[in-house]
């Protein structure tokens, strides 16, 4: 007599291993959104804290701008202002992005593309998910 597998026990694994399936990628997915979701949000977070910054330091009040024509001017001046550090350690993008460069460096331009900078005392807001990338 031969030992091995029949073709019906064969069948019910891969039926079992297709269920499983079934039901961790649904799952998978949304804790994947929730995550760029909470990462996003934080970067909104860290903007808004280097515009409050910012503004105290330059004596600014609500709906003064960002120094900068343009978002990306503004995110330039968010992160080298203020000394070697400035504001922001680096220019944040929106995790949703498909925005990466192939160095991983990231620039003012990436961040505009991601972010808009409004005027003081107004958020910002995420450019590639605003439905749900929302600070509030």
């Amino acid at each position: 007599m031969k030992k091995g597998f029949t073709l019906v026990e064969i069948m019910i694994v891969v039926a079992i291993i297709g269920l499983l399936a079934a039901i961790a990628i649904p799952s998978f997915m949304r804790a994947r959104l929730t995550s760029q979701q909470n990462a996003c949000i934080n970067n909104l977070r860290q903007i808004e804290a280097a515009k409050d910054q910012f503004a105290l330091e330059q004596g600014l009040t609500n709906s003064a701008p960002i120094t900068g024509a343009d978002d990306t001017a503004r995110f330039t001046s968010l992160v080298s202002a203020g000394g070697a550090t400035g504001y922001i350690k680096a220019f944040p993008i929106c995790p949703a992005s498909t925005n990466v460069a192939a160095t991983g460096a990231r620039t003012a331009a990436m961040s505009a593309s991601d972010y808009t900078v409004s005027v003081i005392g107004s958020n910002a807001v995420c450019i590639r998910v605003p439905t749900t990338h929302v600070l509030r």
